[in-house]
């Protein structure tokens, strides 16, 4: 069996005890094990904060985004061994490895991209120089410049590429080094991944460094000039930001968390393009990775109206449905990631149940095509119904991280459809389906507040819409209240989270060659 190692201060840390085991969700085999034990956080901090930072401050913005192609291009040549690690670790079918391993490369190209837009540069001004006084003797002008401490990243396990590459992205284009720690279940790809970056000498020593197994105290040593980005359950991080020395360090700690996404079908569609959009994206939202996705459909808003003709629909598409091992040809859902995945999700539609019935599926464990009979972390996908959107309490509340999801009637209005998205309390993404620009346009004013991001499909934009679940890195990922209050990616918001912005105050005349020096803004590359 592979043992995992960490890649810290400039070498392979191998541990020798307190190992957790990785295993094949199809078959519950093992396939590698990994642990942190013995591992100098101190001195981990040390080297990224005397090493790595210096290094990738000295380098431009164009420089940086070098880096990030050079990795882009390295991680698409290894393409086809990500996805059979992602296929053995992760239960991942070909398509929804390539959606994490091809998220991860064209994250870090885009940004790569970027940073060529950037150009010589080290610091970014921002917006126009402020007049200060009655003449152009006192002005102020505000910059972005790296902060000079170190990003801790600690990502979920249901994209180990894409949730590694692009908060990597961001902070080595915004000058900081990382220190990266996948969720241990599903660590292989990342750790892949570190291997091939360190194997080739792509960054500058120091700029990042892996942690396969547990953090330890690592958190417990951040200052007021590092980061903690975070992707995982709203109630870790809530542990996490919690932690005395980094509220007394105003350690900056953004989160991406839970989110009960909608999807809303606008009032009066009843088929054509739309309907038939409505129904497709759905259905993909609902089976892709299994339903293990931050951005997944958990809601389904329609016009009580349709509510019957909606279910009938994705059944009929749901049908198609191959659960079972990937490796088995003509597979198409693979399992949930790990037992533990699998036990809360049968706890959650069992909570969900006592506000809705299961109108499609059993809501229970099933064996996969493929598999021995009783192994594999299966689920066949479920659909629920209430009645009554606003006393269906539990499906507001309980997100199960799986191939679920519950329609909820609503009276056609996109006030009410509003109303209905918000008691989540706060979502990523939000699907509208509608032609109808003023109830779209109403439900955004009303409901625009609760959610990161408003993803429209229309019959104009059929042919070509990629389904609310896939994030680009030019717009925003992040959310609200629940979802965390974070932002990540957003072109150069996602930079920001890793630089400090300061206002210089002086004559005009300096401040112009302030910003001459910088040789970018941010008001040429607003997103």
């Amino acid at each position: 069996m592979v043992t995992l190692k960490s890649h810290v201060c400039g070498r392979w840390h191998e541990a020798g005890a307190s190992f957790a085991t990785l295993v094949n969700p199809s078959t519950e085999a093992e396939v590698a094990r990994a642990s942190s034990e013995g591992i100098d956080y101190d001195a981990v901090l040390a080297y990224a904060r005397e090493r790595g930072g210096p290094a990738l401050r000295e380098l431009t913005f164009a420089a940086r985004g070098e880096l990030l192609k050079a990795i882009s291009k390295l991680l698409r040549e290894h393409r086809e061994e990500l996805l059979a690690l992602s296929r053995l670790n992760s239960g991942t079918t070909e398509s929804d490895g390539a959606f994490d391993i091809d998220g991860a490369t064209g994250t870090l190209h885009y940004y790569a991209g970027l940073g060529k837009s950037l150009g010589d540069a080290r610091m970014l001004t921002e917006g126009d120089v402020i007049p200060l006084s009655k003449t152009d003797a006192f002005a102020a002008q505000h910059v972005l410049v790296p902060r000079q401490g170190v990003a801790v990243h600690i990502n979920a396990f249901n994209f180990p590429a894409w949730g590694f590459a692009e908060k990597l992205a961001c902070a080595i284009l915004g000058g900081m080094p990382v220190i990266t720690k996948p969720a241990t279940a599903t660590a292989l790809v990342t750790a892949r991944c570190v291997e091939l970056i360190v194997e080739a000498g792509i960054l500058p020593e120091g700029a990042l460094q892996f942690i396969c197994g547990s953090t330890g105290d690592l958190l417990d040593r951040l200052g007021a000039q590092d980061v903690v980005a975070f992707t995982g359950s709203a109630d870790t991080a809530r542990t996490l930001r919690a932690k005395p020395s980094l509220i007394a360090a105003c350690t900056r700690f953004n989160v991406e968390a839970d989110s009960l996404n909608a999807a809303v079908l606008g009032d009066g569609i009843v088929d054509g393009p739309v309907f038939d959009l409505f129904i497709r994206d759905v259905v993909r939202e609902i089976r892709q990775k299994a339903g293990q996705k931050c951005t997944a459909v958990r809601r389904i808003v329609v016009p009580a109206a349709v509510i019957d003709r909606v279910k009938e629909a994705l059944g009929g598409k749901l049908d198609r449905t191959v659960v079972g091992d990937p490796a088995e040809a003509g597979v198409t859902m693979g399992p949930l990631a790990t037992a533990q995945q699998l036990d809360d999700a049968l706890r959650g539609i069992a909570e969900l149940k006592r506000s809705a019935r299961i109108v499609y599926g059993t809501g229970e464990r099933v064996d996969g095509v493929g598999s021995p009979a009783g192994k594999g972390y299966f689920i066949a996908p479920t659909l629920l119904r209430a009645d009554d959107a606003f006393a269906a309490t539990a499906v507001h509340e309980r997100e199960v991280f799986g191939p679920v999801a519950t329609l909820l009637p609503y009276d056609g209005s996109a006030v009410q459809a509003a109303e209905i998205v918000a008691l989540a309390n706060g979502t990523l993404v939000t699907s509208l389906y509608s032609d109808d620009a003023a109830w779209i346009a109403s439900f955004v004013q009303n409901g625009g507040s609760s959610t990161g991001r408003v993803y429209v499909g229309s019959s104009e934009s059929a042919p070509e819409a990629p389904g609310s679940g896939v994030v680009f890195p030019a717009a925003l990922h992040g959310g609200p209240g629940r979802a965390g209050g974070g932002e990540e990616l957003g072109g150069l918001l996602g930079v920001r989270l890793y630089m400090q912005r300061v206002a210089v105050e002086g004559s005009r005349a300096l401040l112009a060659g302030l910003a001459a020096g910088a040789q970018a803004g941010l008001r040429q590359h607003a997103q």
